[in-house]
């Protein structure tokens, strides 16, 4: 195992258990527990975790891992719900996606599913997200809009008044959300106030808005609230779905797909 998968696990058991120990981290990555003090020195010093005797403990109750150490996490459950969601985008609309894992690999999904061939662009995406655009910039089947904005590192996601003001100037047909939690009372919600300012102004833009989010994320509550559920018209999310979930978006007006 390589340094960089071995902190990778290593942040992924931390975002689990909120904190870690020398000697059982030792024994979940096959490695000595010299080697793991090293590593959780390391990424102390990258402001990953607070080092502690024995072992560390992550920053404050609301844990959010760089996007860089949370895309191996749920891969398949969200390249499913990604597929899902691109097949109800169709050709010509105007799609806005803001950052994070599973609406990447609805970005990458949606690139798949157009051909090089075309005119003019596919889609036109509207998004806060640097790593989005990245991708999808380089493909003539796209046209691509970035807000400004204020780079948070963790998700790559631009945040702020710049970036309102840009959405405040666009219509979207259909807003893609990836989101930290999703409550039947209090709606859906993120860890960042920042980012679900700017979640909100994707949902208020469009015309049909869709979460893209797995399971695990059902029934947990973030710091920030985004939005209610009255507000959101799809769900797509993966098989694992509990039943009374599942039932409770449906009374909510919420058209459910669990992949």
């Amino acid at each position: 195992m390589s340094k960089q998968e071995r902190w990778s696990r290593l942040l992924e058991l931390l975002a689990v258990e909120g904190r870690l120990d020398v000697e059982e981290a030792a024994a979940s990555v096959a490695v000595s527990p010299a080697t793991i003090r090293r590593d959780l020195d390391e990424l102390a010093e990258q402001r990953l975790l607070v080092r502690t005797r024995g072992g560390a403990i992550a920053h404050g109750v609301s844990y959010e891992l760089p996007l860089r150490y949370k895309s191996s996490r749920r891969a398949s459950e969200k390249q499913r719900i990604a597929g899902a969601v691109a097949d109800l985008l169709s050709v010509g609309d105007v799609v806005g996606l803001n950052g994070g894992t599973t609406t990447t690999e609805v970005a990458r999904a949606l690139a798949l599913r157009t051909g090089e061939d075309r005119s003019g662009p596919s889609y036109t995406v509207v998004t806060n997200a640097l790593n989005i655009a990245g991708e999808l910039a380089v493909r003539p089947q796209f046209k691509i809009v970035v807000t400004g904005g204020v780079a948070r590192p963790q998700t790559y996601e631009l945040v702020g008044p710049l970036t309102g003001g840009v959405l405040n100037e666009v219509v979207l047909d259909v807003a893609v959300l990836g989101v930290d939690g999703v409550d039947p009372r209090l709606g859906v919600m993120t860890h960042h106030e920042d980012e679900a300012g700017i979640s909100r102004h994707f949902a208020e833009r469009a015309r049909r808005v869709i979460l893209a989010t797995d399971s695990s994320k059902m029934g947990r509550r973030a710091f920030a609230r985004i939005c209610g559920l009255d507000r959101i018209d799809v769900v797509v999310t993966d098989s694992d779905l509990p039943p009374d979930a599942a039932a409770g978006l449906a009374d909510a007006g919420i058209e459910v797909i669990a992949v």
